[in-house]
């Protein structure tokens, strides 16, 4: 008998639970420096909302896969760990372009100049991309179907009003 593919997924899960609280470490540090430099948060209301859908997120993916028995299929389980790692790949891109001014708050710094270079050559808003692949791609690793569906369309309801909040930050710029 070989390992249950559900607590490969869950370790996966947890892997990509890690990295979020890595990113989040990055994110408060950020946030210090962007005080620092007189940065002005824009639209705090949304956050928590979107914060929660990430934490659910997560516990669902794995709840979904146990308590209804999501089986592994390969081909689709191999074809989303690649979107997954490129959709990490790309918001790692976007830590690295934005340096400082990453965080996962909306806060502008007034009189500097937009990034317009890596990823941002090409999108507007890369992270989101990033974020919404991202949302798809992990439950159907293991083909927790219902909530891909689910939380990608709640994804698309925070990020309707984080969108509205980031093109205002970005005209003050």
């Amino acid at each position: 008998m070989g390992i249950d593919s559900r607590w490969l997924y869950t370790g996966l899960v947890g892997l990509v639970a890690a990295e979020r609280a890595v990113e989040l470490l990055i994110a408060r540090r950020n946030n210090r420096w962007l005080a620092a430099h007189n940065g002005v948060e824009l639209g705090a209301d949304h956050y928590r909302w979107m914060v929660l859908l990430h934490s659910v997120f997560l516990v669902a993916c794995v709840a979904e896969v146990w308590l209804l028995e999501r089986p592994l299929v390969p081909p689709l389980a191999v074809s989303m760990l690649l979107v997954l790692a490129a959709a990490m790949s790309l918001r790692y891109w976007v830590i690295g372009t934005l340096g400082n001014r990453w965080t996962t708050r909306v806060i502008c710094l007034p009189g500097e100049p937009l990034i317009t270079t890596g990823p941002y050559r090409a999108l507007r808003h890369p992270n989101y991309l990033a974020v919404a692949a991202e949302i798809l791609a992990l439950p159907l690793v293991h083909t927790a179907w219902l909530t891909a569906l689910v939380f990608s369309f709640a994804n698309a309801w925070v990020l309707r009003a984080r969108l509205g909040v980031e093109e205002e930050g970005l005209q003050r710029t």
